[in-house]
């Protein structure tokens, strides 16, 4: 079998990386035609700019970076330095880039590398608030019934939310983007808190990535331990989830993951629910399920596969 063609949308913080690299470290299986970036976890000049750099620490820079949005569709940018650092890689000292972005808009080039290829093969695997996805299906009507899939960690259902009681970060930054991507007619599959929730950075699995050896292990070694404090101080846990990694474990080993069609929603108005995913887990609405959603994941089987493609750069 051909590797799986697809692109990886993301707002870089060490999660993000880490889910770029696996993708990146398993071409048998994958083919990564492009990064693009958005503004999200922070503004995007330093979102692009992490993954200029977290692709020349893996000496991966042939992979072409498109910086798309801004800002989310109609409302102000949100961000999480307070998560993630001033930088959204505070931590460790990588260089700066040598590399430069590629020449173009990141919605412009999903539909560009989507509608060039044959219906149904590129997949979207998307790990930030999906701006960039939605200004793409608006240019461009036909590219969700030209794509194979559309894979995202975002959402939650029955763990709440993690920047307010009922919202993901990544679904409430564009409550907007993430509704019409829902509603777009794709083949979803959505990996909320539910499942990153169950997926800790132990010191173990830390220690088991340091083991490796590489300056990337080591670096990201010491980006993933900075980054997980926020989380450990505030669900009291012994290491943080490692969300974003699951889009691309999804695609590798599906069968790490359960869960089952349902139909979602996005709440756009409350002040109170703002960004929320309503999902009708019991079909209480009778509206068509459209969207696969996990609400468990093997996390040590998770972890061992994202040490072993680690390894491998």
């Amino acid at each position: 079998m051909p590797p799986r063609p697809v692109i990886i949308d993301t707002d870089p913080s060490p999660d993000d990386a880490v889910a770029f690299l696996v993708a990146l470290a398993s071409p048998e299986e994958l083919e990564v035609l492009a990064i693009t970036t958005v503004a999200g976890n922070v503004p995007l000049p330093l979102t692009s700019q992490n993954a200029l750099k977290a692709l020349e620490l893996a000496r991966r820079t042939e992979t072409p970076v498109y910086a798309g949005a801004h800002a989310p569709l109609i409302r102000p940018l949100i961000t999480a330095e307070h998560v993630h650092g001033r930088t959204g890689f505070d931590g460790y000292d990588l260089p700066d880039p040598t590399t430069q972005l590629a020449r173009g808009f990141a919605p412009d080039a999903i539909i560009e590398l989507v509608m060039s290829r044959p219906q149904g093969e590129v997949t979207l695997c998307c790990l930030a608030p999906l701006t960039n996805i939605a200004l793409a299906l608006a240019k461009e009507p036909k590219l969700a019934s030209r794509l194979r899939e559309i894979v995202l960690m975002g959402g939650s259902f029955s763990e709440g939310g993690n920047v307010t009681p009922a919202a993901e970060f990544n679904i409430y930054v564009d409550p907007e983007a993430a509704a019409r991507v829902l509603k777009c007619g794709a083949p979803i599959t959505m990996i909320p808190l539910d499942c990153t929730h169950q997926a800790l950075t132990t010191p173990e699995r830390l220690d088991k990535l340091r083991h490796i050896g590489t300056p990337l292990a080591e670096a990201f070694y010491h980006l993933l331990k900075f980054n997980k404090i926020f989380d450990e101080q505030k669900y009291g846990t012994v290491g943080g989830p490692l969300h974003d990694a699951t889009v691309p474990a999804y695609l590798l080993r599906p069968e790490l993951f359960s869960g089952r069609m349902v139909h979602v929603d996005v709440e756009c108005a409350s002040d109170l629910t703002l960004g929320m995913t309503v999902v009708d887990w019991w079909s209480v609405t009778g509206k068509p399920a459209t969207v696969k959603v996990c609400r468990e994941i093997n996390a040590q089987g998770y972890f061992d596969l994202v040490i072993d493609r680690l390894a491998r750069l």
